[in-house]
């Protein structure tokens, strides 16, 4: 997002350290390099615990093995719903594993069968997402709630692929472990702002944070309004499209929490209310600041929590809160100040205002049963007023006010660390650096909280509550979406390692990538890497026969989209024009224009979606679909705005032209 490129300068000179191997695990890891490195291989009933992402780090190895068969059953108490939930979703998974359909039974349990279930009476023990695993001639999954539960069948999962390197893909070492995590926030953030991300990269991505034990997913994005359409610039999302990706996380035990930026960085819901934008001492307006002195701005923010309330479920909302002044000061806002000294006294201070605001957000968030979060930038230590008891705070930059300060007021705190981002098209985690460091979530931008001080956060309210990744696109033509599921493989993986368990399982980054491997991704993920044809010579014609049929060239990219050269031209299919936004043409109605081939331009990479009748065309970038308009242009729309144009290919021999 806009608001870390005022750091970006200073943290680039990371992204050098980023070592070839570290690239190389990237590329292996995704399928786009042709070998794999050497993997661990998983421990027999001598040995310690099989490999598993986090690491089970109290394994009690015992004599013997299960085995799965087509008669394995997943076996539950019809009175357990708890664990009837966490085995339909195992039972789906195992399908989509490719291990076929796996019944669900009641009663007794055969040898060979999975029994699952849940045990309140162990709740103290086990917390609300800590499991225990038996492993004999059967399995045995117990939580202390349904989550738990469900986490031990996400062990499971893994341990029926990673256990069988030896060679028996069905065999898992007999043994027994109680897994507990460390921390009871663990997770990832995305700004899905600006730029759209696709709903299946999404899903993808709530599927593998489930299946590495991750339970948040931050996402700064942008509801379609029906309370305020001027406001609906792309790249937004449809109320329904966010109704799938909720009910998806609580299947998967992943909390989906929004944020709409504000005060500052509301240009995407501001470009058409000049009312409410911020005014300067000459008058000028500020699109991306939202005046935190006017009523009516208020209101409108509201009303957008409200709206967003229709299609989120979850009990936090992030208010954002960074950076209000970004490029400015409160020096250039006179009547900020006089509202401070209005509401607060003489001695109030123009911080004292933005924490007003705040505070009110924190007010209304609560009355409609919410809980509050912010960045913690804004916490400059220059107020007179306190932020509101119960305000989560989470730590991305090292400012005035101290992680251990933020403590010491009761906060519960997040560590989402600069080090811990992935910006597109710019800084990247050294992943294995961090490792090699031991980082853990005590480790802060400017401080490392004492283990005394830091508090244990499993079961209490206050402490630090976990970490997470931050994934934002600075440059939104700096990579597509793929290479950033490239890019995350081994952050997300080290996030869930430190979260849930200890920091540094394995004694080297490279056996720690080699787990990471082992361990893959979850079963169920859209492969959005797959070009639908073999690269060659098509006649491309539109279903509606508004264009002459041309023959293009179709060449699959690295990172799983294609290239469209024009045979006749030489030239490529690529969205260029209109008004930029994070350095990309995300207007609505920009043409599709023939420019010169470069594999290093973004823009000219496309997905084709097999439907009806042919193919759709989307932009790797935009993410919208080429249209044909009356007047025979290509350009680019939302598919909820303009019909895409549906494609016929006629597969053409090598050579000829049309």
């Amino acid at each position: 997002m806009v608001r870390r490129r005022r750091f970006a300068a200073l943290r680039d000179t990371r992204t050098s350290r980023l070592t070839g191997v570290l690239v190389a695990a990237l590329l292996l890891v995704t399928g786009l390099a042709p070998t794999a490195p050497a993997a661990p291989t998983a421990p027999g009933p001598d040995g310690g615990a099989p490999s598993t992402l986090p690491a089970l780090t109290n394994w009690t190895a015992e004599k013997g093995s299960f085995t799965f068969t087509r008669r394995t059953r997943l076996v539950v108490d019809p009175h357990d719903p708890g664990a009837r939930r966490a085995a339909s979703t195992l039972a789906q998974d195992l399908r989509a594993a490719g291990r076929g359909t796996v019944p669900t039974a009641h009663g007794t349990a055969h040898p060979g069968d999975i029994v699952i279930a849940t045990a309140p009476r162990r709740s103290k023990e086990l917390g609300r997402e800590g499991y225990e695993l038996r492993v004999g001639d059967r399995v045995r999954i117990t939580g202390g709630t349904g989550t738990g539960a469900f986490y031990g069948t996400r062990t499971l999962l893994q341990l029926l692929d990673t256990a069988g390197d030896t060679g028996d893909r069905d065999r898992i070492p007999s043994g027994r472990t109680v897994d507990i995590p460390a921390y009871r926030e663990r997770g990832v953030g995305v700004c899905a702002c600006y730029i759209h991300v696709t709903p299946q990269w999404l899903e993808n991505l709530v599927r593998d944070m489930s299946y590495l034990k991750l339970n948040q997913l931050l996402l700064e994005l942008k509801v379609k309004s029906d309370r305020h359409p001027e406001a609906n610039s792309w790249g937004y999302y449809t109320k329904d499209e966010i109704r799938r990706l909720v009910a998806l996380g609580a299947r998967y035990h992943v909390t989906i929490i929004p944020e709409i930026n504000s005060p500052g960085h509301m240009d995407p819901w501001l470009e058409h209310r000049p009312d409410l934008q911020l005014t300067d001492s000459d008058g000028k307006p500020q699109p991306s600041r939202l005046d935190i002195t006017s009523p009516s701005a208020f209101s409108y923010y509201t009303s957008l929590m409200d709206e967003y309330a229709e299609v989120f479920t979850a009990s936090d909302w992030h208010m954002g809160a960074d950076e209000y002044m970004l490029g400015s000061d409160f020096a250039k806002y006179p009547h900020i100040l006089e509202y401070a000294r209005r509401t607060y006294g003489p001695d109030a201070t123009p911080q004292d205002a933005f924490i007003d605001f705040v505070n009110r957000v924190h007010d209304y968030a609560t009355s409609k049963g919410k809980r509050l979060r912010i960045w913690n930038d804004g916490l400059t230590g220059d107020n007179t007023i306190p932020v509101r008891a119960g305000t989560t705070v989470e730590h991305w930059l090292g400012v005035t006010t101290k992680p251990t300060d933020i403590l010491a007021q009761g906060h519960p705190l997040m560590n989402a660390s600069y080090s811990l981002y992935l910006v597109r098209g710019g800084f990247h985690m050294n992943t294995e650096s961090l490792y090699e460091q031991r980082w853990d979530p005590r480790s802060f931008e400017g401080e490392k909280v004492p283990a005394s001080t830091s508090a244990t956060s499993t079961t209490g309210a206050t402490g630090i509550t976990g970490a997470k990744i931050s994934l934002w696109p600075d440059n939104g033509r700096g990579e597509t979406e793929n290479e950033v599921d490239a890019a995350m493989f081994l952050p997300l993986r080290f996030i869930a390692q430190t979260t849930w368990g200890v920091p540094h399982p394995d004694p080297t980054y490279a056996a720690f990538a080699a787990r990471a491997e082992l361990a893959g991704h979850a079963p169920g993920r859209h492969d959005l890497t797959r070009v639908p044809v073999p690269d060659g010579t098509y006649t491309l014609r539109d279903a509606e026969g508004q264009l002459p049929a041309r023959d293009w060239r179709i060449t699959r990219t690295s990172d799983g989209y294609a290239t469209l050269r024009n045979t006749s031209t030489g030239r490529c299919a690529e969205i260029r024009g209109g008004r930029l936004t994070l350095n990309t043409p995300l207007e609505p109605g920009t043409p599709v224009t023939e420019e010169t081939c470069s594999a290093a331009n973004t823009l000219q990479r496309w997905q084709l979606t097999r439907v009806r009748g042919g193919y759709h065309l989307t932009n790797a970038i935009t993410r919208m679909t080429v249209h044909v308009v009356e007047d025979g242009r290509l350009v680019q729309y939302p598919p909820d705005q303009r019909p895409p144009a549906v494609w016929t290919l006629t597969s053409q021999p090598a050579g000829t032209t049309h």
